[in-house]
């Protein structure tokens, strides 16, 4: 699998790069994970750029890792220029270093390796990169494919944006796209020294952009359930801008045997019952459907950065042990029909921005 081959027909809305030159304030930010089983760990990797015109208080990049047993690594690029990414498609990457003369671009596999000393490359069906944090002496290094299996709708059909058609005008803060529901990657990762082979391992793939992040959030994602493959959920939900006025919202996604389960504030009720750490529930129902979503953890989680308007800041906590359940439901004349019921310890769970004081309950 060649790194420039993304397949198109998995593209969804928003896959390209969303800055447009201007000085205003702006962030776009990519998240990559592979799931191992096997091992029972997983690799989250968190791409960022911040004010990009360069010369700015807040301009530069950065690349986190949320490793094995939730560990963490965390490098900064502060030169804009050695960051690149294309508007059409999703590809991108940041080189720490830039020879005179040198364009940062997309490179074949063996000259990343041989040409760049720290940085990273991704796109829709490749990723690589190498890290050394030379405080605290850590490394990573990886290079898998991705063979997407699902973007963000019905196998098959055109894909979605997530946030739905209003997504398509600059009217939210942030956007948010899924960009690959679930998918299979093959390669390895070296973390600290020790290395992780893996074929066809749970990949995932997201990202957002805009002004800065929500002021509060959740998130719940797991595509690796126990006897069920070929079942990916994303839910989650914020406080955000709008225009001129805050709203807080919702949502929950299913993909299962090649069909989208969709529930958003515009077709579904959603609610929701998030614990400032620990316990996550999501319910939401529609004409058609309903699906209830919990999350438990009972770990201290790891703090993370994200883009904020005063900068990259630990602003979140995440776990990628977490112990996700759902249920899904389809309406009969005669009541519920289960559709699918799973369960997983390999969940994602994130809480972010504030205030935290107390449980967030929807509705209040």
């Amino acid at each position: 699998m060649t790194p420039g081959s993304p397949f198109r027909s998995l593209q969804t809305p928003h896959s390209g790069y969303h800055w447009d030159g201007s000085d205003r304030r702006f962030f776009e930010g990519w998240y990559y994970r592979v799931t191992l089983p096997d091992v029972r760990e997983t690799f989250a990797f968190m791409y960022s750029i911040e004010d990009p015109q360069g010369g700015q208080f807040h301009s530069g990049g950065g690349a986190q890792i949320l490793g094995p047993r939730d560990e963490y690594l965390c490098r900064t690029f502060p030169d804009c220029r050695g960051f690149w990414a294309s508007p059409g498609e999703l590809a991108l990457g940041h080189w720490q270093a830039i020879a005179p003369g040198e364009t940062p671009r997309l490179l074949p596999p063996a000259d990343f390796d041989h040409q760049i000393a720290e940085g990273y490359q991704a796109t829709a069906t490749w990723h690589q990169g190498k890290l050394r944090d030379p405080g605290s002496g850590q490394t990573a290094l990886w290079e898998y494919g991705i063979e997407p299996v699902y973007g963000w709708g019905d196998r098959g059909a055109a894909q979605q944006s997530t946030a739905g058609w209003l997504s398509f005008l600059p009217i939210f803060e942030p956007g948010w796209q899924i960009l690959m529901a679930h998918g299979l990657a093959s390669g390895w990762i070296e973390w600290n020294g020790q290395r992780y082979d893996f074929t066809c391992a749970p990949a995932y793939s997201e990202k957002n952009w805009g002004g800065a992040f929500p002021e509060k959030w959740f998130w719940v994602n797991c595509n690796s359930f126990e006897d069920e493959p070929d079942l990916a959920l994303t839910a989650g939900g914020g406080r955000r801008g709008v225009l001129t006025w805050m709203e807080s919202v919702a949502m929950v996604g299913l993909h299962y045997r090649g069909k989208f389960y969709e529930f958003v504030p515009w077709n579904a009720r959603v609610s929701w019952h998030i614990k400032p750490w620990g316990y996550w529930q999501i319910r939401a129902e529609n004409e058609r459907f309903a699906v209830e979503v919990t999350g438990i953890c009972d770990r201290p989680g790891t703090p993370l950065r994200a883009p904020t308007r005063d900068g990259l800041i630990f602003c979140c906590r995440d776990t990628m042990h977490g112990a996700v359940s759902l249920s899904l439901k389809a309406r009969s004349p005669h009541g519920w029909t289960p559709i699918v019921e799973a369960s997983s310890s390999l969940g994602g769970l994130e809480v972010g921005g504030g205030p935290w004081d107390e449980p967030w309950v929807s509705g209040r």
